[in-house]
């Protein structure tokens, strides 16, 4: 009798290797293949999106859960998020008063616009705090696989904190009063010194240059817009 339960348990442990096995060649074959449409313009299919959705809202709650949320009100670093939310975020989040934009529309997945998301002003505040922490997280490490860098690359947490702060205001305003503002946000953030980033990449970008690129004419200007 023992012989025959062990002899069922070992083919049933067959049965699942070879499921495992033949399942992980076929979805390498489809890889493979080509099958799968990597192009922007055409959505995931249901399955595809529940997948992606699902693994990417685990992996930020799993890793933003222990993240210590700071004092958000702060004028000052409200203040300072809205120079650099207007500097850096609207082009995809879009900002009161700004219809969607050429490059938005062609992104996938669709990034959302943070301005149109209205607060429950009976919402729980852990709920409210395990949100900054999730804004915080995606802030700083980014998305793969969707447009949203990692601005912790370039930007302490002190700064990303005040993104953050002035996310929690963002939906509650009206143009005029985002526009006042952000009035100012081109010379705060060039005050900042994010924005010297761009001159030290070039820097690095003509020091790698060899001596016989050197010789020829810098024609980048011409080609700015």
């Amino acid at each position: 009798m023992a012989i025959e339960v062990k002899g069922a348990t070992l083919r049933i442990l067959a049965t699942v290797i070879l499921t495992v096995v033949v399942g992980a060649l076929a979805g390498w074959a489809f890889i493979y293949s080509g099958a799968f449409n990597a192009a922007a313009d055409q959505p995931h299919s249901g399955i595809v999106f529940f997948l992606a959705q699902t693994a990417r809202e685990r992996s930020i709650a799993a890793r933003s859960k222990d993240i210590s949320v700071p004092n958000l009100a702060d004028p000052k670093a409200i203040a300072a998020g809205a120079s650099e939310y207007a500097e850096m975020c609207t082009g995809c989040h879009l900002a009161p008063g700004m219809e969607d934009n050429e490059m938005r529309s062609g992104l996938y997945p669709y990034p959302p616009n943070l301005a149109a998301h209205r607060h429950d002003a009976k919402e729980d505040p852990q709920v409210a705090r395990a949100s900054a922490a999730r804004q915080f997280w995606i802030i700083k490490h980014g998305i793969k696989m969707s447009a949203m860098p990692a601005w912790g690359k370039t930007h302490d947490d002190a700064t990303i904190w005040s993104i953050v702060a002035f996310l929690q205001k963002l939906p509650m305003l009206t143009p005029q009063q985002y526009g006042e503002m952000t009035k100012e946000s081109e010379s705060v953030h060039e005050a900042s010194g994010h924005a010297s980033m761009q001159g030290a990449h070039e820097a690095d970008t003509d020091h790698a240059r060899t001596p016989a690129d050197r010789a020829e004419p810098d024609t980048r200007d011409q080609h700015r817009h």
